[in-house]
């Protein structure tokens, strides 16, 4: 059980304690932003939140969860200070309502003063990633083996470099050294419970198993380990060869099917019997 369930399950069972059960903003908390925040547990992929609203000013922090992505483009330093504090990992748009954020914000008002993780409790040591994980991993992430709940490989969006694998798309963030940037926690919870909405949409009711979180992690943590040392290979001739040999085969494949196509026009077929009858 990881770090993060551990969060996530410290805060459900304290919650009834603390007077916070059945709270819109609770709900909303564990199911959008629980895989990067805590409130009293720590930093994990973004900053611990306990305090959080005696810290920001009320207008700031609900413009903040309701539009980031704008906060950053138009350079609040506050913004731009805490994104270089924790990886530049941006923090998304998680397209909430004016009266979601309103929830959440009551929810960490409300939850502050209490830690969601009981102090007694200590992380469960994560083991070291085996061979046959890595190798799982990286077929899952390339999408030789299959997803168990059928989900997208995650070639179609994320590209890492690494020996074994061809390359990947363009629709999201690469994702060679996401292991030394976010760290083990990070990355097992964005896969745990994904905070960002086209990754949401893309896995909706399609979630990782246990086993393939650790399988990708472990994948992930020996890319970033090795990438310096990797040679991705080069495509690009081999493709033209092989284009241009498919070419000539057609080419010769038609030749052999034109040798009884007409090399005359039918008109001058006419013209002939014509001829010929007169």
């Amino acid at each position: 059980m990881t770090r993060l369930r551990l969060l996530v399950m410290a805060g459900w069972l304290l919650g009834p304690a603390l007077g916070l059960a059945g709270e819109p903003g609770q709900e909303i908390f564990q199911k959008k932003c629980a895989a990067c925040h805590t409130v009293g547990g720590g930093n994990l992929v973004g900053p611990d939140l306990k305090g959080i609203t005696q810290k920001r000013e009320r207008a700031w922090l609900s413009r903040w969860i309701r539009e980031p992505d704008k906060m950053l483009a138009e350079g609040d330093a506050v913004a731009l200070k805490r994104l270089q504090e924790f990886n530049n990992v941006p923090m998304p748009n998680l397209a909430l309502t004016e009266t979601e954020v309103a929830a959440v914000i009551a929810f960490l008002d409300n939850a502050s003063g209490h830690a969601l993780l009981a102090p007694s409790a200590a992380p469960e040591k994560i083991s070291v990633p085996t061979p046959e994980d890595i190798a799982l991993g990286r077929n899952l992430f390339q999408g030789t083996t299959r997803f168990t709940n059928n989900g997208p490989a995650c070639i179609s969006c994320h590209h890492v470099t690494n020996d074994a694998v061809i390359g990947g798309g363009i629709l999201a963030r690469e994702l060679t050294t996401v292991f030394s940037r976010m760290g083990g926690d990070g990355v097992r919870a964005i896969l745990g419970g994904p905070p960002f909405p086209v990754m949401q949409a893309a896995y909706k009711g399609m979630p990782f198993t246990d086993t393939e979180i650790r399988a990708l992690v472990g994948f992930l943590q020996q890319a970033d380990k090795e990438h310096a040392y990797q040679q991705p290979r080069d495509y690009g001739w081999g493709l033209f060869v092989a284009g241009g040999g498919g070419a000539l085969m057609l080419l010769g494949l038609y030749g052999v099917l034109g040798r009884r196509r007409k090399k005359r026009s039918v008109n001058q077929d006419l013209y002939d019997r014509q001829d010929e009858s007169e």
